[in-house]
Parts: structure tokens; C-alpha cells; sequence
């Protein structure tokens, strides 16, 4: 059992929130779904409280919670992704409805943030020759949605 669960607080619509983010990635699944036994301030009695899920083998849960707060910058998940079509993929499918931000920075319809980070920029990042990984570096920071092949090609000058 997971010890630690990271819960998102959605306003009504974790449901559809946690079957989208299931969709994206091997190893996801909706696990549970618990229908409030009462009136609560975010819902009356027999809406979708929480919705338990699974997402690349990690668990979460979501939790309608209201209007009351949202997502912020200052919590995102990152997404490492082996090729460009991986990167593309993932990038379109939370574009949908979300907002690009920059450096591999993108929102979701929700408003919770991911990072779409090819390992390939990691990997040139951690370069021991600090020249070539200052350039993949800069040309990172001039993009939007990462592009592994003009990183590759900035780094090698």
C-alpha cells in the first residue's frame, strides 16, 4: 500500500479529471469512486465525494471540494517521456483545453500543471562538458513545448 496519496481538489468535476489523466499513460486506472453519504458544502448527498485513481502505477486521489481553491504553479507533475512522439502525444492531449506556458510548462483544463520533459534534455543537461549543456539549456528556455532535436542541436553548437 502507498503510504503517502497526493490529493487534488477539484470543483465538481474530479471524475472526469482523473479518467482523462488515466487515459494518458500505461499503467492508470479509476479505482474508486465514493458518493457522498451526506450533504456537504460542495455537494448534496450521493455526488461524487472522491474518486480514487492510478496513474503510471502511483496513487492519487481526487476530491470535489468546491470552488473554493485551485491549482497554482507551485505544484506540478513532471512527465518523462522517451521520444518526441511521446512528448507530442502527451502535449496535444492536455493542450486540449489547457494552456501552453513555456520551458515544457503546460496547464490542463483543470489548471494543474505538468512538465513534459524528454530524458534526452536531461540527460544533455547533465552533461560533464558544461559548454554543451549550457547550450541545451538555452535553447530549452526558448521554447514552449520541448523539441528534442533542436536541443540536441543547440548542444552540439
Amino acid at each position: 500500500m502507498q503510504k503517502v496519496v497526493p490529493c487534488l481538489w477539484f470543483n465538481g468535476d474530479a471524475e472526469e479529471a482523473a479518467q482523462f489523466y488515466v487515459s494518458l499513460l500505461p499503467n492508470s486506472s479509476l479505482d474508486g469512486i465514493l458518493k457522498s453519504p451526506a450533504d456537504t458544502p460542495s455537494g448534496p448527498t450521493d455526488t461524487v465525494l472522491t474518486v480514487e485513481f492510478t496513474l503510471a502505477g502511483m496513487k492519487y486521489m481526487g476530491l470535489n471540494g468546491g470552488p473554493q481553491f485551485s491549482f497554482t504553479e507551485a505544484v506540478s507533475f513532471q512527465i518523462y517521456c522517451d521520444d518526441q512522439a511521446e512528448v507530442d502525444r502527451l502535449w496535444a492531449a492536455i493542450a486540449d483545453g489547457g494552456s501552453e506556458v513555456a520551458c515544457g510548462w503546460i496547464k490542463d483544463r483543470w489548471g494543474l500543471s505538468w512538465q513534459i520533459v524528454p530524458t534526452r534534455l536531461i540527460e544533455l543537461l547533465n552533461d560533464p562538458d558544461r559548454e554543451r549543456a549550457r547550450r541545451a539549456q538555452e535553447a530549452m528556455m526558448q521554447m514552449v513545448k520541448i523539441d528534442i532535436a533542436e536541443i540536441e542541436r543547440a548542444a552540439n553548437g
